[in-house]
């Protein structure tokens, strides 16, 4: 059975998690590898090498939380794995509009920016959301 609380607390600590990871990727590129930083022109070559990593990060730590949260229910299924998933990713679509792209901020892109040029990466990694907690019912 759905338990929606502890589902939005393993979901946002991963969802923060996941987004420090990839900031100080980022930063480590600028700052230790001497990578260009953000410019009028983009984001830059931090960032930019930090793409083809995205994915894996997000696999990685939705399937270590998806695993938290499914282990912690009295009759885990693949149901509630499947259904874990899809809120997840729903709800990383909607705050992922809002926050990289509506919300306007230093880091913030345009819609073909996040959508168009950031391909295939962002749909890896909702592919990745979706999965993490069926990857971590499989633990179980």
């Amino acid at each position: 059975m759905q338990d929606l609380g502890m589902s939005m607390l393993w979901f946002w600590i991963c969802y923060f998690l996941v987004t420090l990871v990839g900031i100080l990727h980022t930063v480590f590129n600028i700052y230790v590898l001497h990578m260009k930083p953000m410019d009028k022109n983009g984001m830059g070559e931090g960032y930019e090498k930090t793409k083809p990593w995205h994915p894996l990060y997000n696999i990685i730590l939705f399937s270590l939380f998806g695993y938290l949260y499914i282990a912690g229910l009295p009759n885990p299924s693949i149901g509630e794995a499947l259904l874990t998933g899809c809120i997840w990713v729903l709800i990383c679509i909607v705050f992922d509009l809002l926050g990289w792209v509506i919300i306007k901020h230093p880091w913030s892109l345009t819609y073909k920016e996040f959508y168009i040029d950031y391909q295939p990466w962002i749909s890896l990694i909702y592919a990745a959301i979706f999965a993490g907690p069926v990857i971590g019912y499989l633990f179980c």
